[in-house]
């Protein structure tokens, strides 16, 4: 599985992601889960034309010491589906280029 991942969090970062996560993304599942939702002008032809399968998010795990966010395109609504894909180029950039924001926001370095 691809990833982009934060490491080496201090514990007063890790907490201020924990802080806003919940806030905009929130409530976590298994209390370190949580569902970034894909904007839908990215949506690849096959994951626009699965009205059923809308949204589509990118999963994120917060640990104590790192961000890891899969560089995989889900849904909520079904587990095995054709447009359940690797994130295109254009979704991972758009998902770094939103971790690189939040991190940015919170004065977490990098």
């Amino acid at each position: 599985m691809k990833q982009y991942v934060i490491d080496e969090l201090r514990s007063n970062d890790a907490l201020k992601l924990k802080n806003y996560l919940n806030e905009f993304h929130g409530p976590a599942i298994f209390d370190s889960i949580y569902w970034i939702p894909l904007d839908p002008d990215l949506y690849s032809e096959t994951q626009k034309a699965h009205a059923e399968c809308h949204p589509f998010y990118f999963a994120v795990e917060l640990k104590p010491e790192a961000l890891c966010c899969e560089l995989l395109v889900r849904t909520n609504n079904r587990i095995r589906c054709d447009c359940i894909a690797n994130a295109s180029k254009e979704q991972r950039n758009w998902l770094i280029d939103v971790i690189d924001g939040i991190a940015d926001r919170l004065e977490i370095a990098s």
